[in-house]
């Protein structure tokens, strides 16, 4: 699949900013089966600077910065990505999860490159923090199987059926409990609970961000605007590597998903953030169209980007 992605973010500024220094996660990671062709970034006002740079994770960041008087700042950018099939999701693989969880334990000793990566993804983080009950939670989906595949696809079911997606009830400072006693939330909570859940286990997951082509009602026109950000996760497997789930959606990432980044948490894919003088209150804009290219051929009229 070819995709045109367009991401807008738009600060509303009370009063008047003097200057301002952003880093952006909106570029598309170029990975074995995805391909960012090109992008393009149109920011108002225009800044002093923008350069890119690689973030520990191998994420793309893009910094740039603003010196003149402004009392709102809008950053667009509009990237052309080629995505392919994951490597095979029938993975050959036996491994139970208490293997799998002394493996990476033990990598300081056998000296395995991958797995002393992965105990990165063991720790604590900013957004997800070791508690009892993602423990408790955790075993009651791996009590009836040992095998690590197995018991990730029951947690990402688990998480799809007994959570439900509601986006007024969380913020992005929300507990990982407070999502748990709610049972509701939005993608970001419920990456941030399975990963939570994996990591009380001594299992390595990484919290991944992205956009997912969304689909139109049967007979209805796709709505600019109308997707936005998503975030899943990926689990380690000794021997074979990492393996993506959405348990929003309770499934398996499939060419439909476009990677940004990666990292422990939302906090190390945060798609913009910075520092300002002055601006007093503001209000966030942000729109995100995941256009597929032959879409985007048909309807060219319609993707009036204001230039």
């Amino acid at each position: 699949m070819r995709y045109q992605i367009r991401h807008l973010t738009r600060y509303d500024y009370s009063g008047q900013a003097t200057l301002s220094h952003n880093e952006a996660r909106v570029l598309p990671r170029n990975l074995p089966w995805q391909k960012c062709l090109n992008s393009e970034w149109q920011i108002s006002p225009k800044p002093v600077r923008l350069r890119e740079r690689s973030d520990f994770f191998g994420n793309r960041v893009a910094y740039f910065s603003t010196e003149s008087v402004h009392d709102s700042l809008e950053v667009v950018v509009v990237s052309e990505v080629d995505v392919s099939a994951r490597p095979a999701q029938d993975i050959f693989s036996t491994i139970t999860w208490p293997d799998a969880v002394s493996d990476v334990a033990q990598s300081h000793r056998t000296g395995n490159r991958e797995c002393i990566d992965a105990r990165l993804y063991v720790l604590e983080s900013p957004f997800v923090r070791q508690q009892q009950t993602l423990q408790q939670y955790a075993e009651e989906c791996f009590e009836d199987t040992s095998d690590l595949i197995q018991g990730l696809h029951i947690l990402n079911k688990r998480i799809f059926d007994e959570f439900t997606y509601d986006p007024g009830v969380t913020t992005t400072a929300t507990p990982v409990h407070e999502v748990m006693a709610a049972k509701r939330g939005v993608c970001q909570d419920f990456a941030h609970l399975m990963i939570g859940c994996l990591r009380s286990l001594g299992l390595p997951a990484r919290y991944v961000s992205g956009y997912m082509e969304t689909l139109p009602p049967p007979g209805q026109e796709k709505l600019l605007g109308a997707d936005a950000t998503h975030a899943w996760i990926a689990a380690f497997i000794p021997g074979w590597g990492w393996l993506e789930l959405d348990p929003t959606n309770g499934c398996l990432p499939d060419e439909r998903y476009i990677v940004l980044g990666w990292g422990r948490d939302y906090a190390d894919v945060t798609p913009l953030k910075g520092v300002m003088t002055g601006g007093g209150e503001h209000e966030l804009s942000v729109a995100v169209d995941v256009i597929p290219k032959e879409v985007e051929q048909t309807t060219a009229v319609a993707l009036d980007f204001g230039k």
